[in-house]
């Protein structure tokens, strides 16, 4: 249905260093960079990110919630420790979400600027 979303943010350079770490282990990279927006993907541009004043208040999260597809759980383990490493918050830590599928294997953090990410693997 989407072709690609695109989010504010307060920080660029400090946005992009989280979602470089974060997106890599999941196999997607930044394929487009400038001073004040950057794009990430796999094969084109599915999430843009541009600069703007204030995206979230400061006292709570944002309601957004992007899921992004893993190869394995290995790599929802790498997702989820590279984003609290450069700046993230644990909304989740990576296991089996029963309640949803026997199979379904998540991990959940916060961004820096409020927006709440998901890697999830079916395997």
């Amino acid at each position: 249905m989407l072709d690609h979303v695109s989010i504010g943010v307060s920080d660029i350079k400090r946005t992009g260093a989280f979602y470089d770490a974060a997106l890599s282990p999941l196999g997607y990279k930044r394929l487009s960079h400038g001073d004040s927006s950057l794009g990430y993907g796999d094969k084109g541009v599915q999430l843009w990110i541009s600069k703007t004043g204030k995206p979230v208040p400061a006292d709570r999260e944002s309601g957004l919630h992007f899921c992004f597809t893993a190869k394995d759980r290995a790599a929802v383990d790498a997702f989820h420790a590279a984003a609290l490493k450069t700046g993230g918050k644990d909304n989740g830590k990576p296991g089996v979400r029963a309640d949803y599928s026997p199979k379904y294997y998540a991990a959940f953090v916060i961004d820096p600027d409020g927006y709440r990410l998901e890697a999830y693997c079916g395997k």
